[in-house]
């Protein structure tokens, strides 16, 4: 008898297939003398949708609300169904005596394997390969300590818990507000705590007022060299500045009325060290490539998953581990190897002949859950076979990598102090001694216009390669915040005076927050305990061990929707909230705008795993919280109002029109939501205004369509196209072909043509 191995993805299959011996290449299957291996694509079996259990429901009616399924149906996903039956054929072969799960180590990857099972009706023995990287060695190592499948019946109860009462909460409360206020108005235990988080900061920010500081600065310029400027301290609080203007003039007359003389009292050197920033996870190289080229967090996964899948040269994207797990270690030299090409030959070559950290702190088996940090693989990489944002991203990734496994960035910090009639200034600087791991960031490794550099490709942007290095490592601050800028200090000593002083009023006004842009709303939904109401710690050390809202491979998703639910838009690369978007935040029942429900859910969740909390008790608790939430909706008082309809009528229906702004676009969309018509009349456009080179908006449809740009420059559609021409820009219809062929043939799953399928129906825009 044979063993049927469930992989998660096809990438995993192969190699476990390729350690396990098996090289006969079925529909949907690779097989072998003991083993055959088959795969999801993710999730093949999904909770079934309202209708699936009564024709009613295709009608969404308050009277048939809350929906409460006994029990709950699995359906298939239509777009994945030909490789749920090439599983489904395998699992009843005569001759697999057993299945043995391989879907990622965790929660989610339990769920995926254990539905699957579920729907097929399959009841054979069930093993479970619990592995976190998928090298050679830890394939071995895990096949021969397969774990029993009944281990992980808690796990798998955790995961249809939380599935299950997302369903409950989400589809109903969903329908019951749509229902109420005859608007298209959804809601949910992750998307509605997010909106929420940027209506607090829009309320911040509106009720901000800027309060006015000041300080002083001393200049001294010596016969030689640069001026030196010096920033006056508080002696009791150590802060740079005051809010007390009198204060501040009092000293400055004080002062300009002595001397203006100067004593050299102290000058400290401290040898300093930095180590490179950790690798990625999704989360934060979506934050770094939103900040660098103002991808979307959408953007940027669906990159990572082409140079996963495609192009193979990157390791998989949907992690939240910033660490490598030990047994990665043996094949760092073959990673380095792989991208030792273009910008990166140089640096990687250097690597490759000298050994690696004894201890490297980028290292460490507990901080790596389901997957290791995002990294290269041993794939030898073809940077011309790339799109330029392909480019940008894997070019991101190599570089940390490279920092990662150099030595630390070393400078020697100086301090000088300066007393002054009785009040104290200070100058700070530093300077370099070892640039370390910077030099994967430097001319060296080809940023600044060298070939492929990433600094070539952004001419607009400051690069300094390491976002989340964010120490001021040769600067001091107060505790509001306040810094004193790095310089070339002069050779002095203690005792020295400086002569001939000059003194000014510095002065600012304290700002606002920011408003969110994708990068720092991914880092409030990854961490949100500033926005938890009750502060406690039970609750706030939950969600930063279970990685806050949503998931490293869902907050992308979760930001789209909210932009195509016209609940928040952008301005420029800042998100704002809708009208609609305000309107729904004093409609919806206040629990479902904490993230303390997430937190609450996840407490409970991780009992279930333990096997300390029973499945029927939760999901009860669930059904009563669904039924108080719908008749908290159905008893508002509220109103929702369109303030946005035009004089446009529908062409299907005939009633108004709702100007909406979606993500890059205006449309026109029905007032009617079983209607549902919408148009786009605008969308902002990869082409490059000739006057500002800032990106233009093409507006209308047909032969009528033309260009606008905020600086007011206007073009038709036809004499734009005629101008590129003989500009000689652009590709030919042949290039575009040549290019989507070799693309195809790179995507293609030669043992898995569901797969393959699956990608040929993907609508690629530029």
């Amino acid at each position: 008898m044979k063993a049927l191995v469930l992989a998660e993805k096809p990438s995993v299959a192969r190699d476990i297939a390729r350690v396990l011996k098996c090289g006969k290449n079925n529909n949907g299957s690779i097989e072998g003398p003991a083993y055959i291996v088959t795969w999801g694509l993710g999730h093949l079996v999904t909770l079934a949708d309202p209708e699936d259990y009564d024709k009613k429901y295709k009608e969404w009616k308050m009277e048939d609300l809350p929906m409460m399924p006994e029990p709950f149906k699995l359906e298939v996903i239509g777009q994945t169904a030909k490789q749920y039956q090439a599983v489904k054929a395998q699992l009843f072969r005569k001759d697999v005596g057993e299945v043995i799960i391989a879907t990622d180590a965790g929660r989610e990857g339990e769920l995926v394997a254990r539905l699957i099972l579920k729907k097929a009706g399959c009841k054979k023995p069930v093993k479970r390969l619990w592995i976190s990287s998928v090298t050679d060695k830890a394939i071995r190592e895990g096949f021969a300590h397969l774990k029993d499948g009944r281990e992980y019946e808690s796990l798998y109860d955790a995961a249809m818990c939380r599935a299950e009462a997302d369903w409950l909460v989400g589809i109903n409360a969903t329908r019951a507000l749509t229902c109420k206020y005859n608007a298209q108005l959804s809601c949910g235990r992750v998307q509605t705590p997010t909106l929420a988080m940027i209506a607090a900061r829009e309320q911040e920010i509106k009720s901000f007022v800027p309060k006015p500081y000041y300080g002083l600065k001393a200049i001294w310029k010596p016969k030689d060299g640069s001026p030196l400027n010096l920033t006056w301290q508080e002696a009791q609080t150590k802060s740079f500045r005051s809010f007390d203007k009198i204060r501040i003039q009092q000293i400055l007359k004080e002062l300009q009325g002595k001397s203006a003389r100067g004593v050299v009292t102290e000058i400290k050197r401290s040898p300093k060290k930095t180590q490179a920033p950790l690798l990625y996870d999704l989360t934060e190289l979506q934050r770094e490539a939103n900040r660098r080229f103002d991808l979307s967090a959408k953007d940027t996964l669906n990159i990572m998953q082409r140079l996963y899948e495609n192009h193979k040269v990157l390791t998989y994207p949907r992690t939240d581990s910033r660490y490598l797990s030990s047994d990665i270690l043996p094949t760092i030299k073959e990673r380095l190897k792989a991208c030792s090409t273009g910008p990166y030959k140089k640096l990687a070559a250097q690597l490759l002949h000298q050994p690696l950290p004894t201890k490297p702190f980028f290292v460490d088996d507990k901080k790596v859950s389901d997957h290791h940090a995002i990294i290269p693989t041993e794939q030898y990489v073809q940077l011309d076979h790339m799109t330029i944002d392909e480019r940008r991203i894997y070019d991101l990734v190599v570089r940390r990598f490279l920092a990662v496994l150099m030595p630390p960035y070393q400078y020697e910090q100086m301090a000088m102090t300066v007393e002054v009639g009785g009040e104290r200034f200070l100058a700070h600087g530093a300077v370099v001694k070892d640039m370390g791991w910077k030099t994967a960031y430097g001319e060296e490794a080809g940023v600044g216009g060298g070939s492929g550099g990433a600094g070539s490709w952004d001419e607009d942007a400051e690069w300094d390669g390491s976002a989340d290095w964010e120490r001021r490592e040769a600067g001091a601050a107060d505790r509001e915040g306040q810094t004193i800028k790095s310089q070339q200090l002069p050779s002095l000593k203690a005792g020295d005076r400086l002569e001939g002083l000059t003194f000014a009023v510095t002065e600012g006004k304290t700002k606002p927050p920011s408003p969110f842009n994708e990068a720092t709303l991914l880092s409030a939904m990854e961490n949100p305990s500033a926005y938890l109401e009750t502060k406690d710690k039970a609750m706030v050390k939950t969600l930063g061990e279970t990685g806050g809202l949503g998931t490293v491979a869902t907050r992308a998703d979760i930001i789209e929707k909210l932009f195509s639910s016209f609940l928040v838009e952008k301005r420029g690369k800042e998100i704002f909230l809708t009208s609609k978007g305000r309107q729904l935040l004093t409609l919806v029942p206040e629990d479902l705008k904490k993230p303390e429900l997430t937190a609450q859910w996840e407490m409970r969740l991780s009992t279930i795993a333990k096997g300390s909390l029973k499945r029927s008790d939760f999901m009860q608790d669930i059904q009563d919280y669904a039924q108080e939430l719908i008749g908290q909706i159905k008893a508002g008082e509220g109103t929702f109002r369109h303030d946005n309809l035009t004089n446009t009528r529908c062409p299907e229906c005939g009633k108004r029109m709702l100007l909406v702004k979606g993500k890059n676009s205006q449309m026109l969309v029905c007032q009617d939501r079983a209607c549902g018509h919408r148009e786009t009349i605008s969308r902002t456009s990869n082409a490059r205004c000739p006057v500002c080179h800032k990106k233009m908006e093409l507006r209308g449809k047909g032969d009528g369509q033309i260009f606008v740009c905020a600086c007011g420059h206007k073009e038709k559609l036809a004499a734009f196209q005629e101008r590129r021409k003989k500009e000689g820009a652009g590709v030919s219809k042949k290039d575009v072909a040549r290019y989507l062929e070799r693309q195809k043939k790179e995507g293609a799953e030669p043992v898995n043509n569901a797969f393959a399928q699956a990608l040929a129906q993907i609508k690629l825009e530029e």
